[in-house]
């Protein structure tokens, strides 16, 4: 994802989870942690991670806040630079530390006041045990550093509570569309539509996830699948941890660069899954500038001052060098304002002045019952995600989570809206009630892949998108993810846990997916002249849409169709197509010889030293997106990216298995853990993920007090 004139790169967006039984927790129940001296005082922080056979943070500590401290140790530990990458762009720094292709995100923060509204906000919208906990993790971060001077950057340090908060507030916007909708502002005074209700399949990138109650399972258990499709390295990619307090925090899951909390994953009693939804919640306005003087804009028939700053952004140029520029931020009523080529812009984005994301996601991971967990859900400071959720007492559940943007109808909130009158200036939100949303279906089945809410699971229990006006932005879309999901899981009505992980596993494409439609229209293309192109007819016909690792029609089909479903360009002309098809034969006969070569020749996981053939593509639900290396090789590099399955037994007992394509050391060239796990992800089986101290200990690499 790329912010108006420039790139972020890896590191912008394209973005995110108790007590057994009974009685409190007692994490020390299997004996005593080894207490060792440090060479340095822990600040107060009473904490202890042990590191399991895979590297594997698990981290114990007396109170909530030394986890979170511990937590910072650990991911510090194992990818420091990222962190700090990550801090310095929600701070607007990133072009005085890497230079001026960073320019436009600093400007970014600037102009949506990311450090504005966290400086404000930080004392009085953040609950006092919040806030403990963004100081704690700071803290952690900057116990590492001090202990490991050569990998901080320079004036980088301290590392602060507000630096925690501001992460969030920075990311969201951007998970949102918020860089997207100024890119149009800047780039095309005509606007397009921002979002077309009636898409029948949209091939993106995203996630899966998927929830079965003993209603559908073979043996009455419960089962969640936590499948999130993000970048394999970078600021948004996940790190796998679990933690455990004294005061009831048990979580295990997934958590991103600067993250205190565990983003989605599970505790003794329940867990979910988050998927990425898109409702609209970012506006456009045009906004009335006065003739006579040009700072200031007209609302309700009388005209109002733009808060106008000129921010300094500074620009590394090289070594010790650095150049400033300043830039115009704008401010209005209904948001941040940018000139562009024709008119004068405001946008507004669903959450604006929200900090509390923090805090809805510290109550989920704290949360041990479903009520406590919706009670936390209904804060909405969360502005967006799909949510499936599951636990031990047998429940599950979908919500099409937002902050929905209750909008005047009589408004065209598609194109750019009149931004002279507080009609279009809105304010509220629907109600968490109101969303689109399913509990214990009768099917026994929830799921979601980036895919329509009205269709969450089998038969009657779905949500009616009548009672949803089309302001909402609510698409009527289907992934293919989605297709198959309702093929597999549909079928079955008796679910083991290994057919619950061989579903997620599944490398097809429906016969009802747009893959399987361009396949179509490219064999009725007129019959090529070459022989290499009626060879690649014949054998794109043979296909079976399976992107297993030994097909030999995939990869074929897939480097010649992919560029076509990335661009949504569904309805392309078969003469298009079968030229892309020759192109792509020709390159494979070329490569190899031959133009049936195996998929996991083509599509590859690269990590270091180590190069695996894998399986899976674009839009199945064994998910993996390739970068091209060469004409004819794919590089994994987003995708499955953190799977987690989650099981509860009738009795309510979790068990959990889990897998990360890399490993634990995910910024660690030199570690045994920086790409442990690749094998067995490229083999599409899983790890298992030790909640209890004995079995921690039972596998323990080493423990340690940072």
């Amino acid at each position: 994802m790329s912010l108006p004139g420039g790139k972020l790169n890896a590191f912008s967006l394209a973005l995110g989870f108790t007590i057994l039984l009974f009685g409190a927790p007692a994490p020390f129940a299997s004996g005593p942690i080894r207490r060792s001296k440090p060479d340095i005082p822990a600040l107060n922080y009473d904490v202890h991670i042990l590191r399991d056979t895979w590297g594997v943070p698990h981290i114990f500590g007396v109170t909530d806040p030394d986890v979170a401290y511990g937590l910072a140790y650990a991911h510090s530990e194992d990818d420091f630079d990222t962190i700090q990458k990550a801090i310095l762009a929600a701070r607007g720094e990133l072009a005085s530390h890497l230079g001026k292709k960073y320019v436009a995100s600093d400007y970014f923060v600037a102009l949506l006041r990311v450090r504005d509204q966290v400086r404000d906000s930080y004392d009085h919208a953040l609950a006092p045990d919040v806030r403990a906990l963004c100081e704690a993790y700071a803290a952690g971060l900057n116990r590492y550093a001090r202990r490991h001077p050569k990998e901080v950057r320079s004036s980088i340090l301290p590392f602060t509570g507000q630096d925690i908060v501001a992460g969030f507030v920075h990311k969201l916007p951007l998970f949102m569309g918020v860089d997207k909708e100024l890119r149009m502002l800047l780039q095309d005074p005509g606007l397009q539509v921002k979002h077309d209700l009636e898409i029948k399949e949209e091939f993106e990138y995203g996630s899966n996830a998927f929830a079965v109650s003993p209603n559908r399972s073979a043996n009455g258990e419960t089962f969640l699948a936590i499948n999130s499709h993000q970048p394999w390295q970078g600021p948004v990619s996940w790190y796998e941890a679990h933690i455990r307090s004294e005061e009831g925090w048990d979580m295990a899951g997934g958590v991103f660069p600067g993250t205190p909390v565990i983003l989605q994953g599970h505790n003794r009693r329940l867990g979910w899954a988050l998927t990425v939804n898109k409702p609209d919640l970012v506006d456009t306005f045009i906004l009335e500038i006065n003739p006579k003087n040009s700072r200031q804009y007209k609302l309700d028939g009388s005209w109002r001052d733009l808060d106008i700053r000129t921010v300094p952004l500074a620009v590394k140029l090289f070594g010790p060098i650095k150049w400033a520029v300043t830039r115009e931020v704008l401010w209005s009523e209904f948001g941040p304002v940018v000139r562009g080529p024709d008119a004068t812009y405001a946008i507004r984005y669903a959450g604006i002045g929200e900090v509390r994301h923090l805090e809805q996601w510290y109550r989920m991971n704290k949360a041990q019952t479903f009520s406590a967990w919706r009670t936390a859900m209904q804060m909405t400071a969360i502005p967006m995600f799909n949510a499936v959720y599951a636990d031990a007492a047998q429940n599950i559940y979908y919500v099409f989570n937002g902050k929905l943007p209750l909008r005047d109808e009589r408004f065209d909130w598609r194109k750019p809206v009149p931004g002279n009158t507080t009609a279009t200036l809105w304010k509220e939100y629907v109600p968490f009630d109101g969303l689109p949303q399913v509990l214990n279906p009768k099917a026994g089945f929830v799921q979601n892949c980036n895919s329509t809410p009205f269709r969450a699971t089998l038969g009657e229990d779905n949500p009616d998108a009548v009672h949803y006006p089309k302001s909402l932005g609510i698409r009527n879309r289907m992934t293919n993810r989605s297709w198959r999901a309702f093929e597999l899981f549909g079928a079955d009505t008796a679910i083991t846990l290994e057919e619950f992980r061989s579903y997620k596993y599944d490398m097809s494409y429906s016969r009802r997916s747009a893959m399987a439609e361009l396949v179509v229209r490219t064999l009725n293309a007129r019959q090529p002249r070459s022989p290499v192109g009626q060879d690649a007819l014949r054998l794109l016909r043979s296909w079976n849409l399976s992107t297993d690792p030994e097909n030999r029609a995939a990869a074929l089909a897939i480097l010649t169709l992919q560029p076509f479903l990335r661009q949504k360009q569904y309805d392309a002309e078969p003469a298009a197509l079968l030229r892309s098809l020759v192109k792509t034969a020709e390159a494979l006969q070329s490569e190899f010889g031959r133009i049936d070569v195996q998929w996991q020749v083509v599509n590859r996981l690269v990590r270091g030293e180590t190069d695996l053939g894998l399986g899976g593509g674009p839009d199945v639900l064994h998910t993996v997106y390739g970068k091209k290396a060469q004409a004819t090789r794919l590089e994994g590099h987003l995708g499955d990216s953190h799977v987690m399955f989650v099981s509860w037994d009738r009795d309510g007992v979790v068990r959990s298995s889990s897998i990360h394509p890399f490993g634990a050391a995910t910024g660690r060239p030199a570690s045994r853990h920086y790409a442990d796990q690749a094998d067995l992800f490229a083999q599409r089986k899983v790890k298992p993920l030790w909640l209890d101290l004995r079995d921690i200990r039972a596998h323990l690499e080493r423990e340690y007090r940072p």
